[in-house]
């Protein structure tokens, strides 16, 4: 019987595939995740993720009202809003504040179809390594992999938010105000635009990696059939 046993499990002993060995195995799903599934899975998870991001932050007061994603004055502003406040022009400063949350949060609408692209784009080799980690794995290999791609298709989208909400307008405003004085030697950089989409992109990774987190630990959150046997693995 011991021989039998050896004989039957030889082959895989030996199989060659090494990632297919390490795929989990699904949980009342039927069958070992194969490795098209286990990139498939990563990918509807991230695009799961970010369909929830997109309408968490592109929404009226989506930035402007949550204390984790709210857009400030770019840094070095700060010298700015302090000294503008100091004069009785704090109305000013808080208009300029307002209008940049409002255009990331207009921005935020456009750009599904920006990260969906790049989500499509990933290779099957880099998806299936991403299986068996947990947390928010896929989410960092995402934007380690892709940030400055996608920084790059986001700026013009952003840009044209800022530009329609006049964001733009109230930030140069306050800044070629305090350029004016005459006390003011280090000049202040109007452009708003690279500070914002880092803002906001920041913002939309990380409402993916909480809703990878919420897809890999709550079953509820897998409401794709792929889903469920990628992600349903006995631990």
């Amino acid at each position: 019987m011991k021989k039998l046993i050896l004989i039957l499990t030889m082959p895989l002993l030996f199989c060659g595939c090494d990632v297919l060995q390490q795929l989990p195995q699904a949980a009342g799903v039927g069958g070992a995740v194969t490795e098209a599934e286990a990139g498939q899975g990563i990918k509807e998870a991230l695009s799961q993720g970010l369909v929830k991001a997109a309408l968490q932050l592109n929404k009226e007061d989506g930035f402007f009202k949550d204390a984790a994603y709210k857009v400030l004055l770019p840094p070095d502003a700060l010298k700015i809003e302090n000294t503008l406040r100091t004069l009785g022009l704090g109305s000013m400063v808080d208009k300029a504040i307002l209008q940049i949350n409002r255009g990331a949060e207009d921005a935020a609408g456009y750009a599904k179809p920006i990260f969906v692209d790049a989500i499509k784009n990933m290779s099957l080799s880099d998806a299936i390594g991403l299986v068996r980690n947990g947390d928010t794995s896929a989410t960092h290999f995402f934007r380690e992999k892709t940030t400055t791609q996608l920084m790059n298709a986001f700026a013009p989208v952003i840009k044209s938010s800022l530009d329609k909400v006049e964001a733009t307008k109230y930030y140069s405003d306050i800044v070629n105000k305090y350029n004016n004085f005459p006390t003011t030697f280090t000049k202040i950089n109007p452009d708003l635009v690279s500070y914002v989409t880092a803002k906001a992109t920041n913002a939309l990774f990380n409402q993916v990696a909480l809703e990878e987190k919420n897809i890999r630990t709550n079953f509820a959150a897998r409401t794709t059939d792929i889903l469920k046997k990628v992600f349903g693995q006995r631990l």
